[in-house]
């Protein structure tokens, strides 16, 4: 597991093919503007930002797919940590769309082509 300032589309794609094949679990703070990749399970990247300090509410998963960069496809909002009813998201996915372009911002914020 890796926290990210940058990283290349090549980095991402040799972390998705030692784990999943063509994907790797991610999971972002959206206060803190934090990314951390490379994770079996997405609890684990939650747990790990938990420590650092962040806040459960800001916590979101998603899944990349390195092939699909520069499209929509490259982030896939789908993790059981996403499902709050508290912070009235009550799916898999990131069902606010003004959030999931906050975290499509941050996310290619980080992530450059080759």
């Amino acid at each position: 597991m890796e926290l990210i300032e940058s990283i290349t589309v090549g980095e991402l794609t040799m972390m998705a093919e030692k784990m999943y094949g063509d994907m790797l679990k991610a999971v972002v703070d959206v206060e803190k503007g934090l990314l951390v990749v490379d994770m079996e399970l997405h609890a684990d990247g939650e747990q790990f930002l938990l420590a650092q300090g962040s806040k459960q509410s800001n916590l979101w998963g998603l899944n990349l797919y390195p092939s699909d960069f520069g499209e929509n496809m490259f982030i896939e909002f789908d993790s059981l940590i996403n499902i709050r009813p508290s912070d009235k998201n009550f799916s898999r996915s990131v069902e606010n769309e003004e959030l999931q372009h906050k975290i499509r911002q941050l996310v290619e914020n980080k992530v450059s082509d080759d």
